[in-house]
């Protein structure tokens, strides 16, 4: 099994990879100028990783609403399982950009923004709380 998680955006699409080893790494954010490309290169990335599942962040509002964002995240999956055939999951992604603006200097966020970095982190986060769901980590037995 092989899991692509992306944190969706206007400009940039956030990427990451897992396995059922249950581990999400990041991959380089799609960050091409036209929305058409960054389609193009998610379903060649799709196919060059040979991914059997994926995980869409979905940006729910903070009262647990639907908005306009959460809306283009439910387009975007619809959109994939139709091109891939592959099952596309929506994740609760909340505060994962915050999360993952946490751990870098702030005198290089905006740098990182335009790159792609914070939003392939973002997308880790998002993969990585499905995998935890998905493959809780075994807990040793108690030995007394």
């Amino acid at each position: 099994m092989r899991f692509l998680g992306i944190d969706p955006g206007t400009k940039r699409l956030g990427l990451a990879r897992g396995d059922e080893l249950g581990l999400a790494s990041p991959l380089p954010a799609l960050v091409q100028p036209a929305a058409a490309e960054r389609w193009q290169a998610l379903l060649q990335t799709v196919n060059q990783q040979k991914i059997t599942e994926i995980v869409v962040g979905y940006p729910l509002n903070m009262d647990d609403s639907v908005g306009p964002k959460a809306r283009e995240a439910e387009l975007l999956a619809e959109r994939l399982r139709e091109s891939t055939g592959l099952p596309v999951h929506l994740v609760d992604e909340r505060l994962t950009s915050q999360a993952a603006e946490a751990t870098l200097p702030k005198e290089k966020l905006r740098e990182l923004r335009r790159s792609g970095v914070i939003d392939s982190r973002a997308a880790t986060l998002i993969l990585q709380d499905y995998l935890n769901q998905r493959f809780p980590p075994e807990l040793p037995e108690e030995t007394w």
